[in-house]
């Protein structure tokens, strides 16, 4: 390696190399003694400015850089699945197995185990031609989960050297590409892929189908697509890392990379902790057999943090291109926009509105555009959907990370602070939160949820936003003078908040509904208020149904569904309980 580059200048992260002309942009270098890890981000003349990914204490003028003409990437193969890694992709167990409990400056490792061997099934034969994204070989990287290895984009040729199937390394070759040029490329179960360039893909598709979690407000009322971007913003403690906990549980994607972005140590703990213990619903297998954890704490390296979505997405989009629906978790972008915050400032650059740097939207956008519905190089279909959490400062949602987020994301949901004291969870504002996807989900909902299930949510916001003007006259007036047909609306939307829209996420039937029991509560609730409807047209007063208990029986129908309570029972309870009351007045 050339080492006639030197350390010039030291600011926390941000190091200046002299010597020789400037370094390759967005290269990765060997900085100091201890051959520190860094990326190069500006280069004029003969200096060249590069961001330390490990804590720079102990540099100083003088001391060698060594460069490698290689951007940033991930050593991508079998074996990332259950693993937990820190911004750039280093394994933390074996770290940890190395160094100990805190990280070691200095240690370079690779995502995989390279001496692992796998029971590899070869694809392939002696002289066929291959392409860019066909698969070659597969393995079972996980109980739950089969790896397809890939040959490496922009590779093409014939096929020779061919290996039969058996027991290999991931850094094994089992056959060789000869291109039309005589140039010979290795294939072997790992590739190695930039973490800032996406990977390429044969077409992007319309997006049809929802990412089913389980959770009642999404799902029903404001649902992502798979391929989707979705953003929940909220204030400190509005649940914003527990809705993702619940995403990241029950969502019915293959992959889930849970990206950790600056987040408190103690909630990594706890998703690890988690995690561990949790069974998959669809296996019932460990839920760590698809999960991938990317943990890049408050207290490490800062420009780590700023690399650290990129390594999820990379990771997402590998397993993508096996064909698989893959869901990144980010919590949370804001972290990660005040890591480019801080970078920027030590670079000097130009700050935008609140000392942000003016490239913040483009990152953004360059961030959620890697998200999508995808035809691969192999011809399947596969899917990164892109939920990311959002932390303004005192729930301010007209702040820049919030309102650029806005721009590049068609699901908003707006967690809001007064519900989460309220213990309603998830704490998502019906009032502020949106889906885009919706309209595109339609067919799919009609086929699965049912035909009127579309004018059922019609109808299931339309009273909830009338609620919403209702309570602002209640809190002038109070709610003794509203005419009945007001009360009602009053009383359906609170079996509405209270028993569908909130979920005790440490119920073990509430934790998760499915789709046809959404559907099936929607229908109840709807045709209650059907039929309170004609009691109030013949002057009956709603107070004489909430006495009956029948509010009462609805706020617990989601316990009770877990029960084995059935559609027919809950549809006879509400038509006895209007008939019963309408007999009674007819006899009075």
């Amino acid at each position: 390696m050339d080492n006639s580059y030197y350390i010039h200048g030291v600011n926390g992260p941000v190091v200046t190399v002299r010597g020789g002309r400037s370094l390759p942009m967005m290269s990765v270098v060997y900085v100091g003694e201890l051959r520190l890890v860094g990326e190069v981000v500006a280069a004029r003349g003969d200096s060249t400015t590069v961001q330390i990914y490990e804590d720079s204490a102990g540099l100083g003028y003088g001391q060698p850089v060594y460069p490698t003409g290689k951007p940033m990437s991930v050593l991508l193969g079998p074996g990332m699945l259950g693993n937990i890694y820190d911004g750039i992709a280093r394994p933390l167990e074996t770290i940890e197995a190395q160094a100990g409990s805190f990280i070691a400056r200095g240690i370079t490792l690779p995502a995989i185990d390279l001496n692992k061997k796998w029971e590899v099934s070869v694809e392939i034969s002696e002289g066929e031609s291959v392409k860019g994204g066909q698969i070659f070989a597969r393995c079972r990287e996980t109980g739950a989960i089969e790896h397809r290895s890939m040959v490496p984009p922009g590779v093409s040729g014939t096929a020779t050297e061919v290996r039969p199937s058996g027991e290999y390394t991931a850094d094994e070759p089992i056959a060789v590409v000869v291109d039309g040029r005589g140039r010979r490329t290795p294939l072997t179960l790992a590739q190695t892929w930039p973490i800032r360039k996406p990977r390429p893909v044969a077409a992007r598709l319309p997006i049809d189908r929802p990412l089913v979690t389980g959770q009642r407000v999404i799902d029903t009322l404001f649902p992502v697509g798979k391929g989707g971007c979705a953003a929940i913003p909220g204030p400190f403690g509005a649940g914003k890392t527990m809705v993702q906990h619940q995403l990241a549980k029950w969502s019915d994607a293959d992959i889930i990379v849970y990206l950790g972005c600056g987040e408190r140590g103690n909630e990594m703990t706890q998703v690890l902790d988690e995690f561990a213990e949790l069974k998959d619903p669809r296996t019932g297998r460990p839920l760590m057999e698809r999960t991938i954890l990317i943990a890049n704490t408050s207290n490490m390296p800062v420009a780590a943090r700023e690399a650290s979505i990129y390594t999820g997405m990379t990771i997402a989009e590998y397993y993508r291109d096996m064909g698989y629906h893959v869901a990144l978790m980010a919590d949370s972008t804001s972290r990660w926009a005040e890591a480019l915050r801080e970078i920027s400032g030590r670079l000097e650059e130009m700050p935008a509105e609140e000392s942000f740097p003016a490239y913040l939207p483009s990152r953004l956008a360059g961030f959620y555009e890697r998200a999508g519905m995808m035809r691969t190089l192999s011809g399947s279909e596969g899917s990164v959907t892109v939920i990311g959490a959002v932390s303004p400062q005192g729930g301010d949602f007209s702040e820049p990370v919030t309102q650029n987020t806005k721009r590049f994301v068609r699901c908003f949901w707006a967690l809001d602070r007064s519900l989460a004291y309220a213990r309603h969870f998830p704490a998502i504002n019906w009032t502020e939160s949106y889906s885009e996807y919706y309209n595109d989900l339609v067919p799919w909902y009609e086929q699965n949820f049912g035909r009127g299930f579309t004018e059922m949510r019609r109808r299931i916001l339309d009273l909830l936003g009338e609620e919403s003007s209702l309570r602002e006259i209640v809190k002038l007036i109070g709610a003794d003078i509203l005419p009945d047909n007001q009360k009602l609306v009053l009383e359906v939307a609170k079996v509405i908040r209270q028993g569908f829209l909130q979920q005790n996420a440490y119920h073990r039937h509430d934790t998760y509904m499915r789709p046809e029991q959404q559907m099936l509560m929607l229908e109840v609730i709807l045709r209650l208020y059907d039929g309170a409807k004609q009691l109030i047209e013949r002057n009956i007063p709603v107070g004489r149904l909430a006495s009956a208990g029948i509010f009462s029986a609805l706020y617990k129908m989601k316990y009770d569904l877990g029960e084995g309570a059935t559609r027919e029972h809950f549809i006879n309870l509400v038509d006895s309980t209007i008939k019963s009351i309408l007999d009674e007045y007819r006899e009075s």
